[in-house]
């Protein structure tokens, strides 16, 4: 079975097995055995399944092995069928097409870092927690879950003793965040990723910290606010100097491929990063879930599926 990228890459599935309980894991190759393009920790990767469905998984192997990719996929059972397509469905030797890698959740240098992760959102973690180790950076993890069949690569990352706490919620409770952040040295950072649920308790946990401690990674968007501005706005695309207009019902992204210069798009939702685009000027309306608040105001990028302009005009790096 193959699928096709609108990247024109493609990965074969070597292997597949259950690793926790609802979980799968993939290990892609590149079919003609070259080596795959390099990653960094957090990094997630773009799957192309059928019927125009695109998936984020992030990537949770060995950044040193050049063959290999691998991905873990928690069984959504709300989801949207690309989840029950992978558990169900495909199989060692198909073909997929993929975009990326891309990372919007980079590691950063600090004094001590926290990890806090909650089920599926270890597989971005596991990554960063290896190269803290690798660096000799101080760091710990939290890291919860419904049951303990439930959690993946537990037994990978109890190799690193009292560092990592599990915590798996049939036995143990929540997490006691107010706790692990307290105590927290100065200079330290926090990376989260996990459900909704657990992102809020972390973000109120981390008031107490100075700003930009705190990165986070979403499964899924933030409740839309509403627009700065309800009126249409023009995009000039810099390098041809073509001028599109923008009106009040379109998105940034469809307004573009409207005219024949398209952005490749994923989500829609500003949570995965694929439509990234350079801005060169006018005031940007930020309705993603990914960019900083330091990020925002640079104002030098934004992300055209859901975000818009202040401004009447802006100018595109595209």
């Amino acid at each position: 079975m193959v699928t096709s990228s609108t990247t024109g890459n493609s990965v074969r599935v070597a292997a597949k097995r259950t690793i926790a309980d609802g979980i799968c894991e993939l290990t892609l190759t590149d079919p003609c055995g070259r080596h795959l393009p390099d990653w960094t920790p957090g990094a997630h990767l773009d799957l192309m399944l059928p019927g125009d469905r695109v998936r984020q998984y992030s990537l949770c192997g060995d950044r040193g092995d050049a063959h290999n990719y691998r991905v873990a996929v928690l069984r959504e059972r709300d989801g949207r069928g690309g989840s029950a397509y992978i558990h169900d469905v495909l199989g060692e030797g198909d073909l997929l097409g993929i975009g990326g890698p891309r990372n919007n959740f980079r590691l950063r240098p600090a004094s001590h870092i926290l990890f806090i992760a909650g089920g599926i959102g270890i597989t971005p973690i596991l990554t960063m927690v290896r190269a803290a180790e690798a660096m000799g950076t101080s760091w710990a993890l939290l890291y919860g879950g419904r049951s303990r069949d439930t959690m993946a690569f537990v037994g990978e990352l109890e190799q690193f003793g009292d560092r990592v706490q599990i915590v798996p919620q049939d036995a143990a409770g929540l997490p006691d965040l107010e706790a692990a952040i307290g105590d927290l040295p100065a200079g330290a950072s926090v990376y989260c990723c996990g459900p909704t649920g657990l992102l809020e308790a972390v973000g109120h946990a981390c008031e107490v910290l100075p700003a930009g401690s705190l990165r986070l990674e979403r499964f899924v968007a933030q409740p839309p606010v509403a627009p700065v501005r309800r009126t249409g706005f023009t995009v000039e695309i810099a390098s041809s100097g073509t001028v599109v207009e923008v009106d009040p019902t379109q998105s940034i992204a469809d307004a573009l491929a409207a005219t024949g210069a398209p952005v490749l798009t994923s989500c829609k939702q500003g949570i995965c990063g694929t439509c990234e685009t350079g801005v060169l000027a006018g005031d940007i309306d930020h309705r993603d879930s990914l960019l900083s608040d330091e990020e925002r105001r640079r104002g030098d990028v934004m992300f055209v599926c859901v975000s818009r302009s202040c401004s009447d005009r802006l100018v595109l790096d595209l």
